[in-house]
């Protein structure tokens, strides 16, 4: 049985127990594992973490734990320069995609208004949320802390909140989104990229007051759900702009 001392930074202690928030505590171990398993085995997943020092020197998940060993566990850093680090991770992804569980089903609805390419489908399993993640180099979102431990995945984030607005918020933060916002470009049904239709075009689908008031239209090629810049349009590009008005 060999002990280590443990301290995990910011927001890697919303994995822990309170005895073990922000603060120094003992970690006992069989054997000889791995910094990655032991760091996992107390609930924190790997993808949310991006630096670790044992005993001040910078170490890979690979490194083996030692008795009496420091370890200082860092999350993902944007604006300190840590480029002579270890990184943990592969390189960030430079077009932000996402993929979600089924539990975020209106966070889903959310980021397609904003422009981000997200895939949702209320029966994927966590297999398939890997498999899309990987092939396609997609972030994960989830509530499930223990599909992120899945050693394939490379990018990803736990979703604290079980409110959609501030999840929305949560995600915006954490990756940095609101320079990146392409409002009304994407369909919020199946995550196509909408595009301008002629009005007689989609005159049948229209209800006769819609067709009467309103001459700009959008369709969504792939599921040709139909949209317009009616009551509802106003209300979503206020809460757009409130969106971008926000500050972390």
């Amino acid at each position: 049985m060999g002990t280590a001392f443990f301290r995990f930074y910011e927001e890697l202690n919303d994995f822990l127990p309170g005895r073990k928030k922000k603060q120094q505590f003992l970690h006992s171990f069989n054997g000889n594992p791995s910094v990655k398993d032991a760091i996992e085995a107390l609930g924190v997943p790997h993808v949310e973490v991006d630096m670790i020092l044992v005993n001040g020197e910078s170490v890979d998940f690979s490194y083996r734990l030692k008795n009496n060993d420091h370890v200082s566990v860092y999350p993902v850093f944007e604006s300190l320069d840590i480029s002579k680090i270890q990184h943990l991770r592969a390189e960030p992804l430079r077009i932000v995609k996402f993929v979600a569980d089924v539990h975020l089903g209106r966070l889903i609805r959310y980021l397609r208004l904003l422009g981000f390419d997200t895939v949702y489908d209320s029966t994927f399993t966590d297999n398939e949320i890997i498999r899309i993640s990987v092939s396609q180099k997609k972030i994960i979102l989830t509530r499930d802390k223990g599909l992120l431990k899945n050693r394939k995945i490379t990018h990803g984030y736990w979703i604290r909140s079980v409110n959609p607005r501030k999840q929305l918020n949560e995600v915006i933060d954490k990756f940095d989104l609101r320079r990146l916002f392409k409002p009304f470009t994407r369909c919020l049904e199946c995550n196509g990229l909408i595009k301008d239709v002629p009005k007689e075009q989609i005159s049948g689908k229209l209800l006769p007051k819609t067709g009467k008031y309103f001459d700009h239209f959008y369709t969504c090629p792939d599921c040709k759900r139909v949209y317009w810049e009616g009551s509802h349009y106003e209300k979503m590009k206020q809460f757009v702009e409130s969106l971008e008005k926000q500050e972390k």
